[in-house]
């Protein structure tokens, strides 16, 4: 199916556009209006878009039934200021109370029985609850429309962070274990990323490591029947390919010698066999050992073709 946008109703794509860009992180952010007024609301459209200064974004949107802005809004355009607190699971609820459309003036500190602790660079108290908290000056308002629905996206440069002990490793570094996030997804879903879920991607390039890319694989490996594009790209980073001289010591390799024996009369049967080999190893991050399983079946290939 394909929509455009002006064809769906706000509700309706207001819903696609939620639950296709997920999971968002959230913004619990608490401000002050000129009288005083504390207000404390989350965001699930938020990120941070820059370290140099360092920089975040957050969108208090148009109310979509009414088109009204929200508190957050109003009061960042009275004191420029406010407190970014990153939620987590055991705070959820009480963040949830904290959502409810109260009039202005309303304390949703008090509402949701959260903690308010004064700030150190600016007047909006911080979360006590949150492990970790920006205060934050804000530098621009960005009124992207006036209909319900439209995004006012509040910039802010961050000019204090605190960041609780109990999230911090031996490095002093944010330990992802110990956050216990939680991310907005689509309708009434929810994500919490916890020890089950969170796992290391040691074979990451950094955007100065270039490896050989899709285009520099074999034919055969880059067609195979096998290998998923996830399997591809992990040879695709290595920064070469395994020469003939260096596929010597894999006959000593038990696994591929059992295919050898076993499959060596059927070269189709043996493709499948050493590229399924290599997808084990891949996912164990041996990415040049399966590198060198499948360049024995390419190198077997090219000998086929030269006898044929």
């Amino acid at each position: 199916m394909q929509f455009a946008p002006k064809d769906l109703t706000p509700a309706k794509l207001h819903e696609h556009l939620l639950s296709a860009v997920a999971p968002r992180p959230i913004a619990f952010v608490s401000t002050i209006d000129k009288e005083g007024n504390v207000n404390l609301a989350p965001f699930s459209f938020f990120n941070v878009f820059g370290s140099n200064p360092p920089v975040m974004i957050f969108s208090p949107a148009r109310s979509g039934r009414t088109g009204a802005t929200k508190n957050t809004h109003d009061n960042v355009k009275e004191i420029a200021e406010c407190v970014v607190n990153i939620a987590h699971y055991d705070m959820l609820y009480q963040m949830n109370l904290a959502a409810g459309m109260y009039p202005k003036g309303i304390d949703e500190f008090t509402k949701s029985g959260l903690t308010p602790v004064p700030s150190v660079m600016v007047r909006a108290p911080r979360v006590g609850e949150s492990f970790v908290s920006f205060e934050c000056k804000v530098t621009n308002v960005i009124e992207t429309g006036r209909n319900g629905g439209a995004g006012n996206l509040i910039v802010c440069e961050v000019l204090m962070i605190h960041i609780a002990d109990q999230v911090l490793d031996a490095e002093g570094s944010i330990d992802p274990l110990h956050m216990n996030y939680i991310a907005r997804m689509g309708k009434q879903s929810w994500c919490r990323v916890g020890e089950d879920n969170i796992f290391q991607v040691p074979g990451f390039k950094m955007a100065n490591e270039l490896g050989i890319g899709f285009e520099a694989l074999p034919e055969g490996i880059r067609h195979s029947k096998y290998l998923t594009g996830n399997d591809l790209a992990q040879l695709a980073a290595s920064d070469k390919i395994p020469s003939e001289k260096e596929l010597f010591e894999m006959r000593n390799v038990p696994e591929v010698q059992l295919i050898v024996d076993k499959y060596g009369h059927d070269f189709s049967a043996f493709e499948k066999e050493m590229h399924l080999l290599a997808q084990q190893e891949i996912a164990q991050d041996n990415i040049w050992l399966a590198w060198k399983v499948l360049m024995v079946v390419e190198y077997t290939r090219e000998g086929m073709e030269e006898q044929s």
